[in-house]
């Protein structure tokens, strides 16, 4: 089994839509004609982040089922983090030598947390 993708609701659209192309390099593709906007976020052929309109502001009760969070396997730790540091995005890290992993921590416009998955040594984790 393989995540398909994944929709966010937002409230900023255009932001969240912009903040990904940004971030993950994900560029706007085909979307069928739903009668409400939104875009299909897409890898090379492989649409895998849905957005559409949401959030009115409402707070969610700590009994409601959300997801927490969304991670993306990627490659390319030092360049990538040099590339938030460049664009002045905030972020956190944690690194997990057990696993063989560091990871990198953003949020979008609307506060969704995004997690980067890197499984490749850095140059900083070998000095």
């Amino acid at each position: 089994m393989n995540l398909d993708h994944v929709t966010l609701r937002t409230a900023d659209l255009e932001g969240t839509r912009q903040f990904l192309q940004d971030l993950l390099g994900l560029t706007v593709g085909y979307r069928p004609a739903f009668g409400f906007p939104g875009y299909w976020l897409y890898e090379g052929d492989q649409p895998i982040v849905h957005l559409i309109p949401g959030g009115g502001g409402a707070p969610v009760g700590s009994s409601a089922e959300v997801i927490d969070h969304i991670g993306f396997r990627m490659d390319g730790y030092d360049e990538f983090r040099a590339g938030l540091d460049r664009r002045q995005t905030p972020y956190s890290t944690m690194d997990l030598p057990d696993l063989g992993e560091r990871r990198l921590f953003v949020r979008t416009p609307g506060q969704i947390l995004i997690e980067l998955v890197f499984r490749e040594a850095s140059k900083q984790a070998a000095a």
